[in-house]
């Protein structure tokens, strides 16, 4: 929700009027929620967290109605695609490769090896990315050795809250004490999961997410008691605010910005160095864009 915040903050700025739509990680629902929107006939739609192009007809309709089309994590990469006027995200194979360089790093100081296992959800080409790049890096065991990917499973993120419990039993009795590492394509995965890993006796698996920095996982990475050591945060705001803006760059008819946030390694330790204002307090993009608007 930190990208919807953010997208919410910046058009009360410049005057807009938005709705929510939940498309609940259903293609069912989500074609639902893109005919409403399309009879709406807003200025523009913002599609977040799906492939469009699981959608050509409804994209189609929107491009023949001059409806604007950016997205959120709607594609592999950031920038321009097909369907969208311009797609936002940071870069996935960066967001993996510091997550797994991490794992690799803690492993290296506590004189531990690496067995990982990697959470995805494959109906997403940005998850599928990431987990690709992660394994690649985790099995290339850069400056260290004897690195293993033991497992990679595929749990759809709406289904987290029933699978992960007993997908944990299945891989501590596959896996035994090889396992040391997790790693994931979100930080909803180790939501689900302290439980299971306490009533199973492996309190000393480190979990590390390759995104996004929810509120929930900046929490107890903050607290230092859970399990989860790090996730790659994404700028949430800063994104929801840059939504807007290519927004706005399509309305007028000018080209898309073709800014590209960097993601933020989040840990206990760097988190001790963060005031109030939290990860983006000092990114200074919420004056950088009501300059552009001329708003305030």
């Amino acid at each position: 929700m930190g990208a919807y915040r953010g997208f919410e903050e910046a058009a009360k700025k410049l005057g807009w009027r938005i709705q929510l739509k939940d498309g609940g990680g259903s293609k069912a629902v989500q074609a639902t929620q893109l005919a409403f929107a399309l009879g709406a006939r807003p200025d523009g739609i913002v599609i977040g967290g799906f492939d469009p192009g699981d959608f050509s007809g409804e994209m189609a309709q929107a491009k023949k109605a001059r409806i604007a089309l950016v997205g959120w994590h709607a594609a592999k990469e950031p920038g321009p695609t097909g369907e969208l006027f311009a797609n936002i995200s940071t870069r996935p194979l960066d967001v993996a490769q510091l997550a797994a360089d991490f794992v690799i790093q803690d492993a290296k100081r506590k004189g531990r090896t690496v067995g990982v296992v990697i959470f995805n959800d494959r109906q997403f080409a940005v998850a599928n990315a990431k987990t690709a790049a992660m394994k690649q890096s985790i099995e290339a065991c850069r400056n260290y050795r004897g690195c293993k990917v033991l497992a990679v499973e595929d749990i759809a993120i709406s289904d987290v809250a029933t699978r992960i419990p007993p997908v944990v039993s299945r891989l501590v009795a596959t896996h035994g004490a090889s396992w040391t590492y997790s790693l994931a394509i979100n930080d909803i995965y180790f939501d689900e999961i302290n439980y299971p890993l306490i009533a199973a006796q492996r309190t000393d698996i480190v979990n590390v997410s390759a995104g996004d920095g929810s509120n929930k996982a900046l929490g107890r990475i903050a607290a230092g008691l859970a399990q989860q050591a790090a996730t790659v945060a994404e700028p949430l705001r800063l994104q929801g605010f840059q939504l807007a803006d290519e927004l706005n760059r399509a309305f007028a008819g000018s080209p898309p910005s073709g800014f590209e946030a960097k993601p933020i390694l989040v840990t206990t330790e760097s988190l001790k160095k963060v005031d109030q204002g939290g990860i983006e307090a000092k990114l200074g993009f919420e004056a950088a864009y009501s300059a552009i608007w001329g708003t305030q």
